[in-house]
């Protein structure tokens, strides 16, 4: 079988894109909001480039929090990455260590959702399908920032556009569409794995901050379906 294209990585990351821009967008407004300018708006997008982290960034200068917490904050928020790109590692380990490094530099929750419904869906990964995939979010997240950042005083609520929904929507769908694609004997092991991911959530919401309850509910949960995969 041909190893899909670059250019097929484009084409699989173009539905995710209404997700990038509204999030981008609310982001960009959100710095401005801030006291950010465009220019510093815009290189969180190009060196950070994580909503969340993003917004918790504008968050913690907002309320004068010092460099340092902002720094180790953002590592906490985005060590995530290292279990999404442990997870996809397996299918790149016949390329170079600089193609994986590229890989795992850009990939983004969004393309880790879209690769790993390829796989479910028994299709083949490339290193230039990956490299297709995330540029293509990579550059549309810099461009919403940017023009959130611009626009940013003539959209004061993104909320009544309903973009604060677009990313949960795209999330849902990458979802179904990885549900319809699993084998039935293993449908009931993995809704047992969400309800854990539910009830590790809610402890662990009580005794930490919610984005250290979601590192260690992953942990704990794919630990937990490993084991029972076996």
């Amino acid at each position: 079988m041909d190893q899909p294209s670059f250019k097929q990585g484009i084409r699989d990351c173009l539905p995710t894109l209404l997700g990038y821009f509204s999030i981008g967008l609310a982001c960009g407004i959100v710095g401005i909001a801030t006291h950010l300018s465009t220019l510093e708006i815009t290189l969180l997008a190009v060196l950070v480039y994580a909503g969340a982290a993003q917004f918790i960034i504008c968050a913690l200068i907002a309320v004068g929090s010092p460099i340092s917490a902002i720094i180790f904050t953002t590592f906490i928020v985005n060590l995530r990455m290292f279990l999404l790109s442990m997870t996809l590692a397996p299918a790149f380990r016949q390329e170079s260590l600089l193609k994986n490094i590229g890989i795992g530099t850009l990939l983004t929750d969004e393309t880790f959702g879209v690769a790993i419904n390829q796989m479910v869906q028994q299709k083949r990964v490339s290193a230039a399908w990956m490299y297709g995939l995330n540029l293509t979010a990579y550059l549309f997240w810099i461009l919403s920032c940017f023009l959130g950042a611009v626009f940013g005083q003539w959209i004061s609520d993104p909320e009544m556009f309903g973009l604060d929904f677009s990313l949960t929507a795209m999330f849902l769908a990458l979802l179904v569409l990885q549900l319809e694609h699993i084998p039935s004997g293993k449908l009931k092991l993995y809704l047992s794995l969400i309800v854990y991911i539910i009830i590790f959530m809610l402890i662990f919401c009580m005794l930490v901050p919610s984005y250290v309850a979601i590192i260690l509910s992953t942990i704990v949960v794919a630990s937990i379906g490993v084991i029972k995969d076996r």
